[in-house]
Order: structure tokens, then C-alpha cells, then sequence
């Protein structure tokens, strides 16, 4: 695919339209409080994978993922499991470590709340994190699921702190493969755990060596929407060089551009450090790469086999609409 058609393919995808939706929930959060998000005092702004809350010698973060019935309905198991597994992301994403999860089920009897149940047991045991409670309801109609978790930070990576100059690296885990056919890159389910969590652990090893201070974990948005979240909120552009984005050789780049990996993270870095940083990843086996470079420019641009086009001017266009002071 030419550029134009990349670029504007990610512009109208599913995972794009569902972040450019938290603009609408924080700017009607922001008006129903008399300071606006101001109000919700923490560490860090609201837009970022957890909320961090001052906690003595470091942070609590909170989070909380829900799950499109769909995807709950075509893939139970699946779906549970991921309740458990992209939290943990998110936790890890800002600097953390896991504690614990609760869970809300809606399910019509055990179905299909009975296999949603079995793929949170597997993640839970997997990654170390012990399920302590929730709420369900087995008289409902359609199934719905939502996952929250609480984490400690001692030192915080935070999608506010990307500089000009920084590198733009993503790391990930290729040695997966889809859940067909949805978007879904299983690098999880059947590997090592002693792997998955040594894996993470890199994240907060990072932050803690003052290695890196700004991170995302790769969502629904793929890699280059996942970008644009971190870069709008800290108020900076970038170059993004599509063809350095690490990928498996079989799949076709849009795809991949869209696709959610068990394992995968966006880092803004400083330049004198980005080699260190991507030694780590390499060193564990998981694809490292520099994919860009940070910009006082507010532009958010994309190049590909030598074009260039614009994806977004973060100045002028919310997307997730959590910069400070812009809600």
C-alpha cells in the first residue's frame, strides 16, 4: 500500500475511533467538576495507562480494562485472559509491579462467564497475580467482562515526559502468532511464564536505572496510535519511519499497524541512552528497534518507502484529548 492509503486507513480504524472516544469521556468528566480534571488529584495527568497515586516511598497505580461483548461472545477464554494479561500490561507500562485484580462479569448463567473465568485463572496464575474478588451477575443478556488492577511504582515511566530529540523505540514480543481472525498477536498463552514476567520486569528496571521516563504499552490503537497518545500528552510531534517498525516478515504492514500484541511497548528515550535500552530488550529475545524521533513540532508525521504524510497535528486535532490544561 502507498502512504496516503496507510495513513489513511489507520485515520478511520476501529482502534483509532475508540481512543479519539476518551476525549469525549474526560471533557465531560472535566465539566461535571468544579475544577475539571484538575479535581483528580494524582502523580500524573488523566490520559495515562494507570492512575498514580502518591503513596509514601512511591505509587499506587490503578487501572481498569473493559471488553466489546464481541469479542467476549467469539473468544471467552481468550478474552478473560486478556482481562488479566493487558492490565498487568499497563501496570508495568508505568514503572510497576502487579498486586492484584477484581473483576465485573456479566454472563447469561455460566455462559459464557464459565470459560471468561478459566482464561483469567490461566493469566492470573501465569503472570503471578492473584484474582481477590469482583462482582457478577449471571441474569444477564449479554456477556460483559472488566478487569481493574492495583500496582506499585517506586519510579514512574508516564506518557507526559517525552522530550524533542528523544528516540521513539518499540519494543516487542514477535515470537507469536494471531488469533485468528481477529487483531489479537498471542505471544503469551504459550510461553514460559517464568519468560512473560521476567520480560515485564524489564519495564520497571528501566525506570529505576533512570534508563527511560516516558512509555506506553501498545493498545487497541496499534503501535502508531499508541504513539499518538503518548506524544499528545506531552504536547510534542515526531517523524515515525514506518519501515523500522520491528514485525513478523509474513505480515502485511497495515495489519500489523493495527494489530494489539500481548507484549508490546512504545518508549520515548533520550538519545544517549536509547542503545542501552535496546540492548536490554534484545538481550531477553524480544525485538527492539528505533522507529522515530521525537519533535518540538506538534506534527505527528509518517514515512514510508521515502514519502512523507501527515497523520496527525496533535496542536490542532484531539485524540484522546488528555493533555494538561487542554480539558
Amino acid at each position: 500500500m502507498k502512504l496516503a492509503e496507510l495513513t489513511a486507513a489507520l485515520q478511520s480504524s476501529r482502534g483509532f475511533a475508540h481512543k479519539r472516544d476518551i476525549g469525549d469521556v474526560v471533557g465531560a468528566l472535566a465539566k461535571a467538576l468544579p475544577g475539571g480534571v484538575d479535581d483528580l488529584s494524582q502523580a500524573v495527568a488523566v490520559g495515562d495507562d494507570c492512575a498514580a497515586i502518591p503513596d509514601g516511598d512511591g505509587y499506587l497505580l490503578f487501572a481498569i480494562e473493559g471488553f466489546v461483548e464481541d469479542f467476549i461472545d467469539s473468544m471467552p477464554w481468550f478474552a478473560g485472559y486478556c482481562g488479566v494479561m493487558v492490565n498487568v500490561s499497563d501496570i508495568y507500562a508505568m514503572g510497576g509491579r502487579p498486586i492484584a485484580v477484581v473483576d465485573a462479569l456479566w454472563s447469561d448463567g455460566m455462559t459464557p462467564g464459565g470459560e471468561v473465568l478459566k482464561g483469567m485463572a490461566a493469566a492470573s496464575q501465569r503472570y503471578g497475580v492473584p484474582i481477590v474478588g469482583g462482582h457478577s451477575n449471571n441474569r444477564s443478556q449479554r456477556g460483559q467482562l472488566a478487569v481493574a488492577i492495583l500496582g506499585k511504582a517506586r519510579k514512574l515511566l508516564t506518557s507526559f515526559d517525552a522530550r524533542p530529540g528523544d528516540k521513539l523505540l518499540m519494543a516487542v514480543d514477535l515470537r507469536g502468532a494471531y488469533q485468528e481472525p481477529h487483531p489479537y498477536w498471542n505471544a503469551s498463552t504459550s510461553a514460559p511464564a517464568e519468560r512473560l514476567r521476567a520480560d515485564l520486569e524489564l519495564l520497571p528496571e528501566l525506570a529505576e536505572a533512570g534508563l527511560c521516563d516516558a512509555a506506553k504499552d501498545i493498545s487497541m490503537a496499534g503501535a502508531v496510535g499508541t504513539a499518538l497518545m503518548l506524544l499528545e500528552c506531552s504536547k510534542v510531534g515526531a517523524v515515525i519511519y514506518l519501515d523500522a517498525i520491528p514485525r513478523p516478515p509474513e505480515v502485511p504492514l497495515l495489519r500489523w499497524l493495527q494489530s494489539f500484541p500481548s507484549y508490546g511497548f512504545v518508549l520515548s528515550v533520550r538519545p544517549e541512552l536509547a542503545a542501552a535500552v535496546t540492548a536490554r530488550f534484545r538481550a531477553r529475545g524480544l525485538a527492539c528497534q528505533e522507529v522515530g524521533e521525537v519533535t518540538a513540532s506538534p506534527q505527528v508525521l509518517l514515512r514510508h518507502e521515502g514519502d512523507e504524510a501527515l497523520l496527525w497535528d496533535v496542536s490542532e486535532q484531539t485524540f484522546i484529548g488528555a493533555r494538561s490544561g487542554d480539558v
